[in-house]
């Protein structure tokens, strides 16, 4: 059972939540109702046309409620689930005129009141959870620290602080996609449950949250489509100098961004296992990070290998992890599915707080690969970053959960969909190095889960190099690219160096002997052996691209917001282009 914590934060929801979103709501969604005005603006001329042309002497489907009624059965169609979005927008027809930002807000507070539910129905299963197996009383574990994410994600679409900035409303799609990824990693979980009616009911619960959340992303993305990124800006053109450091950097924080210090020498914290600082964990030093500080925390993590399994709370923000280099400290756990743990509850190191920063540090999980799912590192940390690290497992070593991440000059080690998740996460000059699996098995590199089309996320290898590690390439094991592991599987990689053990099929279907039509591959401008297309596997949704369609899965583009706004403050080396 757990703390009483969960249960008060249920009840703060119901009691606090609503009152809260509309009393922030209505300033700070001003730049989503300038957009969603001119859209409603088309459509309901569209309206009054068609209208006209058919009965021009007939005045009653040109009432104001009748146009509100079919402007919001437009917008409700762009979505993927048009009856829950008519169904919750219908009041909205009633009024006597349209508050444009009352189409998202109303969307995102409905799918904020269905999480809530969940969460109150999750509660009554644990209270009956008795007779349940653990496998999935674990799983239901999860489904309630996921949904809390995800209405926190929910609440940050709405009170989002930074209006001024051109590039809020890719925030708001990126919050949006995570909650959409932790209430499908909640259903996820439960896949190998042996309690069927516990299942029912947990899918039952999460139904309307799941569609209400994904119409509100439909919304948004319809609006921006049609605005266009260009017009969006020049609304809000107040924004920040893209390379200019944030005002809330402190002269610490300046100083480490702007010279060549090594950053430490001007650690908050020490860690060291031998017992020469205050610190011998890493655990026990995270206690003493502040909550949501906007200041850079550093902790240096001496030499050593420590085993621990590490998580960084949500409340723990711009936190910086530095060690004496990736093969010196080391993060160590063995937590593995075949022996009870679920696989978001195996990472060695797991870090939700945003801003993270590791460097010069090594994570592994060795479990091995009779074990299956055990990660060594998983991120569901906004604007996550990893420079100069090692990540060494088998079965799903790095989980790029969601949010944003930027991995740089890292090396991946494993076997089988071991770079996996929903974030939009670029890697750019890592190697990465599939190594021998179980006898009969296969090595994927990658399983990208994009479950919604209008989710802002995907896996993208930028000049990488792909190669086989130890003895792997003595060996008959065929070694694919990846597989799609959702429908919308998102995965790129660009001007990359293969080696020759790469199939030639290059991808491998999940199940059956093709893959969906909606996933979006690609290989674009790769070197080496292993990167002729010639004799690669023909999906449709394996795609050849354009150099404008390429461009637009730069660190720029892709997770740049658009303007490199947020990797310019990590003092990391990147390439923002192509």
């Amino acid at each position: 059972m757990h703390s009483g914590k969960f249960y008060d934060k249920v009840d703060a929801l119901e009691q606090a939540t609503f009152s809260e979103v509309r009393q922030k709501t209505r300033q700070r969604l001003s730049i989503i109702g300038i957009s969603t005005l001119v859209l409603i603006a088309i459509i309901v001329v569209a309206v009054v046309a068609t209208n006209r042309g058919s009965s021009e002497d007939k005045t009653d489907g040109n009432t104001p409620s009748a146009s509100l009624s079919t402007t919001i059965k437009a917008i409700c169609d762009a979505t993927l689930h048009p009856s829950s979005c008519l169904a919750t927008l219908a009041p909205l027809a009633n009024s006597n005129s349209l508050d444009p930002t009352k189409l998202f807000l109303f969307s995102v507070e409905a799918a904020m009141s269905e999480l809530s539910k969940a969460s109150k129905a999750f509660v009554e299963l644990a209270r009956e959870g008795s007779g349940v197996d653990k496998m999935s009383l674990a799983a239901l574990t999860d489904c309630r620290e996921l949904i809390d994410l995800a209405i926190d994600h929910l609440n940050d679409s709405i009170s989002s602080p930074d209006i001024s900035s051109g590039d809020v409303v890719e925030d708001l799609k990126t919050w949006l996609s995570a909650s959409i990824t932790n209430q499908d990693t909640c259903i996820d979980g439960l896949t190998n449950s042996t309690d069927e009616l516990m299942k029912s009911r947990v899918l039952n619960a999460m139904k309307n949250s799941t569609e209400l959340t994904s119409n509100s992303l439909a919304i948004l993305t319809e609006v921006y489509n049609f605005i266009g990124s260009i017009k969006l800006r020049r609304l809000m053109s107040h924004s920040d100098d893209v390379y200019s450091s944030p005002s809330w950097l402190s002269w610490k924080d300046r100083r480490l961004l702007q010279s060549s210090s090594d950053p430490r020498k001007m650690a908050d914290i020490v860690v060291a296992k031998d017992g020469s600082t205050k610190y011998k964990t890493i655990m026990k030093a995270l206690k003493a990070v502040p909550e949501k500080s906007k200041k850079r925390f550093i902790i240096y993590v001496k030499k050593g290998v420590y085993y621990e399994n590490v998580k960084v709370e949500k409340t723990q923000w711009n936190v910086i992890m530095v060690g004496d280099g990736k093969d010196a400290t080391i993060i160590s756990g063995s937590l593995n599915f075949v022996d009870g743990t679920p696989t978001f509850q195996t990472a060695t190191f797991a870090v939700f707080g945003k801003g993270f920063m590791a460097r010069d540090m090594g994570f592994r999980n060795t479990a091995g690969p009779q074990k299956h799912q055990a990660v060594a590192m998983m991120s569901h940390a906004d604007e996550s970053v990893f420079y100069r690290c090692r990540f060494d497992a088998y079965q799903d070593t790095l989980y790029a959960h969601s949010l944003r991440q930027f991995y740089r000059e890292c090396d991946i080690y494993g076997t089988v969909d071991f770079i996996f998740g929903n974030a939009a996460v670029v890697l750019q000059k890592c190697n990465i190095l599939p190594r021998l699996p179980m006898p009969g098995q296969q090595d994927t590199i990658t399983a990208q889960g994009k479950v919604d089309p209008n989710q802002n996320t995907g896996i993208v290898i930028h000049d990488c190099t792909v190669r086989p590690s130890g003895n792997l390439s003595s060996t008959s094991v065929r070694v694919y690219l990846g597989r799609p592991w959702k429908p919308y599987s998102t995965t790129l990689f660009i001007r990359s160096t293969l080696a020759s053990f790469i199939d030639p099929s290059g991808w491998l279907p999940w199940t059956g002997n093709s893959a969906p039509d909606t996933i979006f591959y690609a290989e674009y401008q790769n070197y080496g052996a292993g990167s002729s297309t010639k004799k690669r596997v023909r999906w449709k949704g394996l795609r050849s691209l354009t150099s404008e369609q390429a461009a637009r899965f730069s660190v720029g583009s892709f997770i740049g917001a658009g303007g490199d706004k947020w990797l310019p403050k990590t003092g990391v080396p990147f390439n923002s282009g192509l």
